[in-house]
């Protein structure tokens, strides 16, 4: 079994300096040895896959153990939290938090924990989708126009400001796909715009 200290602190202005010495103090009373420290300065809102956080959870194996300060060291907020919990439930992954005296080993009441943790987070993810439906069914009936308004794309912005090298450049015999590749675009989002040009000066 291996043993991994976690810490975290939210900025560089931070210490590492309590939570490593309430790890060590929890080690001493324990009877355990930590095989490899992981620290980092990192906000909680990160997500996991791009925290030193994730890279340790997908090498650890299981059996092995996560010890933090407290829970909020894994994220911050809910759904995180769960995330983390739930990697490591499916892992066999215990963890341990200090000030929490929170324990999630592979036992039954840790799998209920991790079942309601996911079920909590299930239900926050439904709640976030209705209310975004709702927050936009509201501004359709005031008539509100969804999405990004036509024309407004940093493509769209670069054709119309190389308009006329565009067209001089298809005057002399340049292929659509060698115009497109120059401006960095897609031969057919290219067309498209001319396409619409046309019938800009057709109206």
């Amino acid at each position: 079994m291996k043993i991994y200290a976690y810490i975290r602190v939210s900025t560089e202005m931070q210490t590492y300096v309590n939570q490593e010495h309430e790890i060590h103090q929890y080690c001493l009373r324990h009877g355990l040895k930590v095989t490899e420290w992981v620290s980092e300065s990192v906000s909680g809102t990160v997500p996991i896959e791009k925290r030193r956080l994730g890279k340790v959870l997908r090498k650890m194996a299981r059996g092995d153990m996560l010890i933090a300060t407290e829970l909020s060291r894994l994220g911050r907020n809910m759904l995180m939290v769960m995330a983390v919990l739930n990697i490591c439930s499916s892992k066999g992954i215990a963890i341990h938090t200090i000030k929490d005296n929170f324990d999630l080993s592979d036992n039954i009441n840790s799998k209920i924990i991790a079942f309601a943790f996911a079920l909590a987070a299930e239900i926050e993810r439904n709640l976030i989708s209705q209310r975004t439906k709702e927050a936009l069914a509201v501004r359709k009936l005031r008539g509100m126009k969804l999405g990004r308004p036509p024309g407004s794309s940093k493509k769209k912005v670069l054709f119309c400001k190389n308009k006329e090298d565009i067209v001089m450049m298809l005057n002399e015999g340049k292929s659509c796909t060698d115009v497109a590749r120059s401006l960095g675009i897609h031969r057919n989002t290219l067309r498209k715009y001319l396409y619409q040009e046309e019938d800009n000066e057709k109206k």
